[in-house]
């Protein structure tokens, strides 16, 4: 079984309590499973995780308990048990499969399915493409090497993640260099006319507990923006399922929950700007939080 890789996480983490409190579906549901891929409700759960391995980040050993979800997940999809759901939902993904791009250059932007549907975060790209004078060919999951892209420019932290991580795992060589927006923005070195001003800057779970990077931080520098300190501690993950992708699909009613945690903890949610990496996060926030939340994107673009 692919759980048998994580034995050391297994072991380790059955009677830990010490990152309970990073656990963000633990914080709203307040439950635990059994543990049988025969218990409908256990495998469930697994699908019922936010993933955002705040708890692999923070823990003093590191030990990888989101690898063990995920090698979990896939067990439970090899013992035929997935949920009907998941089962419908990763049908449709390799039914929708598309592979095209519009434009020339061989600086590309990735433009993915939840960025492309927020017009205000493809407007603000646009525009800082054009104040870095490059006009991106546009790529919708497109072959990279027959297209001579040399710099890809990624939107999504979850996109990045899967071509920078993923992707090698699964033996994929991209034939290009793979930037953030962010680490883009920071590398071109645009000169912003105004500052950001004060923000509470929601850390990112791609960006900060898979990846390490420190490029939003850059990037806000940059912007000259002012960061306030946000909940109760700076370990907790604000984003809302972010680093399950599609729990937003699956259990909609967990990302509204995580939403409005985050939105009970904003001293004044009609006024205070948030800033975050994800327009999946922004989505979330927005519609279930009720509160005032930019992207990167939007925030770089408005200081030109």
């Amino acid at each position: 079984m692919h759980i048998d890789k994580f034995e050391e996480a297994i072991m380790n983490c059955r009677f830990c309590f010490m990152c309970r409190h990073l656990s963000a579906i633990g914080n709203v549901r307040f439950t635990e499973g059994t543990n049988s891929f025969d218990d409908e409700d256990f495998v469930d759960a697994l699908y019922r995780q936010d993933l955002s391995a705040c708890c692999v980040h923070h823990c003093v050993n590191h030990y990888d308990e989101n690898g063990l979800a995920l090698a979990a997940r896939a067990d439970v999809v090899e013992a035929g048990k997935a949920p009907e759901a998941v089962k419908k939902l990763a049908a449709k993904f390799v039914k929708s499969v598309g592979w095209k791009a519009e434009g020339a250059g061989d600086v590309a932007w990735f433009l993915d399915e939840t960025t492309a549907a927020d017009k205000a975060v493809v407007a603000a790209a646009k525009k800082l493409f054009a104040a870095a004078k490059v006009a991106p060919k546009i790529i919708f999951a497109a072959f990279l090497k027959a297209e001579g892209v040399k710099t890809l420019v990624v939107s999504n932290p979850a996109a990045i993640n899967a071509l920078k991580q993923d992707y090698p795992e699964f033996g994929v060589k991209l034939p290009c260099d793979v930037k953030s927006m962010a680490g883009f923005l920071v590398q071109a070195k645009l000169k912003f006319a105004k500052a950001a001003g004060e923000v509470y800057a929601l850390a990112d779970d791609f960006i900060r507990n898979y990846q390490g990077c420190a490029c939003m931080d850059k990037l806000l520098a940059a912007l000259k923006a002012v960061k306030k300190p946000f909940g109760t501690n700076d370990e907790e993950t604000y984003c809302c399922g972010e680093g399950a992708v599609v729990l937003d699909k699956l259990h909609p009613e967990l990302v509204k929950a995580l939403a409005e945690y985050v939105a009970a903890r904003a001293d004044d949610p009609k006024k205070d700007r948030f800033v975050v990496a994800s327009a999946y996060v922004k989505k979330a926030l927005t519609k279930y939080g009720k509160l005032n939340v930019v992207t990167l994107e939007e925030l770089a673009a408005s200081c030109l």
